[in-house]
Protein backbone atom coordinates (compact mmCIF):
# COMPACT_ATOMS: atom_id res chain seq x y z
CA UNK A 1 0.00 0.00 0.00
CA UNK A 2 0.90 3.45 -0.42
CA UNK A 3 1.97 5.58 2.93
CA UNK A 4 -0.36 8.20 3.63
CA UNK A 5 0.51 10.85 6.51
CA UNK A 6 -1.20 9.11 9.08
CA UNK A 7 -3.56 12.49 9.65
CA UNK A 8 -4.74 11.69 6.00
CA UNK A 9 -5.88 8.20 7.06
CA UNK A 10 -7.65 9.18 9.99
CA UNK A 11 -9.35 11.93 8.40
CA UNK A 12 -10.61 9.84 5.51
CA UNK A 13 -11.74 6.90 7.64
CA UNK A 14 -13.54 9.17 10.14
CA UNK A 15 -15.14 10.64 7.12
CA UNK A 16 -16.27 7.72 6.09
CA UNK A 17 -18.10 6.80 9.46
CA UNK A 18 -19.79 10.45 9.44
CA UNK A 19 -20.92 9.65 6.14
CA UNK A 20 -22.34 6.51 6.71
CA UNK A 21 -23.82 7.83 10.06
CA UNK A 22 -25.11 10.84 8.30
CA UNK A 23 -26.66 8.35 5.65
CA UNK A 24 -28.30 6.55 8.31
CA UNK A 25 -29.70 10.02 9.76
CA UNK A 26 -31.09 10.65 6.35
CA UNK A 27 -33.06 7.90 5.96
CA UNK A 28 -34.49 7.65 9.20
CA UNK A 29 -35.80 11.43 8.81
CA UNK A 30 -37.25 10.22 5.36
CA UNK A 31 -38.81 6.96 7.14
CA UNK A 32 -40.24 9.43 9.85
CA UNK A 33 -41.89 11.80 7.26
CA UNK A 34 -43.29 9.23 5.68
CA UNK A 35 -45.13 7.82 8.57
CA UNK A 36 -46.46 11.38 9.68
CA UNK A 37 -47.90 12.63 6.55
CA UNK A 38 -48.10 9.97 4.43
CA UNK A 39 -47.33 10.73 0.57
CA UNK A 40 -48.80 14.41 0.59
CA UNK A 41 -47.42 17.34 -1.60
CA UNK A 42 -45.38 19.00 1.25
CA UNK A 43 -44.03 15.39 2.22
CA UNK A 44 -43.26 14.09 -1.13
CA UNK A 45 -41.24 17.64 -1.50
CA UNK A 46 -39.27 17.23 2.11
CA UNK A 47 -38.65 13.44 0.71
CA UNK A 48 -37.35 14.42 -2.69
CA UNK A 49 -34.93 17.08 -0.64
CA UNK A 50 -33.86 13.88 1.54
CA UNK A 51 -33.59 11.71 -1.63
CA UNK A 52 -31.43 14.17 -3.58
CA UNK A 53 -29.13 14.54 0.35
CA UNK A 54 -28.98 10.60 0.41
CA UNK A 55 -27.37 10.39 -3.41
CA UNK A 56 -25.29 13.40 -2.84
CA UNK A 57 -23.44 11.26 0.67
CA UNK A 58 -23.78 8.11 -1.36
CA UNK A 59 -21.76 9.22 -3.55
CA UNK A 60 -19.09 10.85 -2.03
CA UNK A 61 -18.75 8.14 0.36
CA UNK A 62 -18.48 5.72 -2.88
CA UNK A 63 -15.93 7.86 -4.43
CA UNK A 64 -13.98 8.04 -0.66
CA UNK A 65 -13.67 4.64 -0.50
CA UNK A 66 -12.59 3.87 -4.30
CA UNK A 67 -9.93 6.09 -3.66
CA UNK A 68 -8.82 4.65 -0.65
CA UNK A 69 -8.96 1.88 -2.07
CA UNK A 70 -7.02 2.62 -5.19
CA UNK A 71 -4.04 4.35 -2.70
CA UNK A 72 -4.01 0.73 -0.83
CA UNK A 73 -3.53 -1.16 -4.13
CA UNK A 74 -0.79 1.76 -5.27
CA UNK A 75 2.65 0.57 -5.07
CA UNK A 76 5.57 1.64 -4.50
CA UNK A 77 3.63 4.87 -3.88
CA UNK A 78 0.20 6.41 -5.45
CA UNK A 79 0.48 8.77 -8.26
CA UNK A 80 0.35 12.58 -7.69
CA UNK A 81 -3.02 12.81 -9.67
CA UNK A 82 -5.23 10.02 -7.13
CA UNK A 83 -3.92 11.89 -4.00
CA UNK A 84 -5.03 15.19 -5.41
CA UNK A 85 -8.33 13.59 -5.98
CA UNK A 86 -8.07 12.12 -2.94
CA UNK A 87 -7.40 15.03 -1.14
CA UNK A 88 -10.49 17.10 -3.25
CA UNK A 89 -12.91 14.11 -2.38
CA UNK A 90 -12.03 14.60 1.32
CA UNK A 91 -12.63 18.29 1.14
CA UNK A 92 -15.68 18.15 -1.09
CA UNK A 93 -17.50 15.18 1.34
CA UNK A 94 -17.19 17.58 4.27
CA UNK A 95 -18.76 20.01 2.37
CA UNK A 96 -21.47 17.95 1.54
CA UNK A 97 -21.88 16.87 5.01
CA UNK A 98 -22.16 19.84 6.31
CA UNK A 99 -24.64 20.73 3.84
CA UNK A 100 -26.93 17.88 4.49
CA UNK A 101 -27.09 18.18 7.59
CA UNK A 102 -28.53 21.83 7.63
CA UNK A 103 -30.83 20.90 4.65
CA UNK A 104 -31.78 18.24 6.88
CA UNK A 105 -32.23 20.17 10.02
CA UNK A 106 -34.17 22.67 7.74
CA UNK A 107 -36.93 19.98 6.80
CA UNK A 108 -37.15 18.82 9.88
CA UNK A 109 -38.32 22.54 11.54
CA UNK A 110 -40.51 22.98 8.42
CA UNK A 111 -42.32 20.13 9.63
CA UNK A 112 -42.36 20.09 12.98
CA UNK A 113 -40.29 16.76 13.70
CA UNK A 114 -37.83 15.82 16.68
Amino acid sequence: MAKLPEETVNKAFSLQRRLWETIDEVTAVAWVILEEYGETEISLSALGEVDNSRERLNSSLSRLYTLMLRVAESQPMADSATLNLLAATIESSEGTIAAVEASLQEAKRNLNLP
